[in-house]
């Protein structure tokens, strides 16, 4: 990761995780944890991530906040949503995701592992 700029600085006491282009520190607080997840340009999660994890969509749940770019999840209803910074993120299970335009996108994720979902109250797939 780039050091010229500080949201993808190198980040003191954190796990660092790569999956399909995607870097991630984790930091582990109580009984949850805090992440940075850095999803570089051009980044598609049916074609970078789906091939490793087996699911037909990104099962986890996604919450916290959008601080640089643009993300586009759909669902399989048709059901689109787009978060670009700064902006609250709240995306249930069940969703295929990408980066919109030519910057990462990142992401301060406040998460419960599979149990995000169900500690912060959401819905365990997309509803309208």
């Amino acid at each position: 990761m780039s050091t010229s700029d500080p949201l993808l600085a190198p980040m003191k006491g954190t796990e660092h995780k790569e999956l399909g282009g995607v870097q991630m520190d984790i930091a582990r607080v109580g009984t949850g944890r805090v992440k940075r997840v850095v999803y570089p340009p051009g980044f598609h999660w049916s074609r970078d991530i789906k091939p490793s994890v087996g699911t037909s969509h990104c099962m986890h749940a996604h919450v916290g906040f959008i601080v640089k770019g643009t993300v586009e999840v759909e669902f399989p209803d048709g059901c689109k949503k787009k978060f670009t910074a700064p902006q609250v993120v709240e995306i249930e299970p069940g969703h295929d995701g990408r980066v919109v335009g030519n910057e990462s996108a990142v992401l301060i994720e406040f998460d419960f592992e599979g149990e995000t979902a169900r500690h912060m109250g959401m819905p365990d797939s997309h509803r309208h």
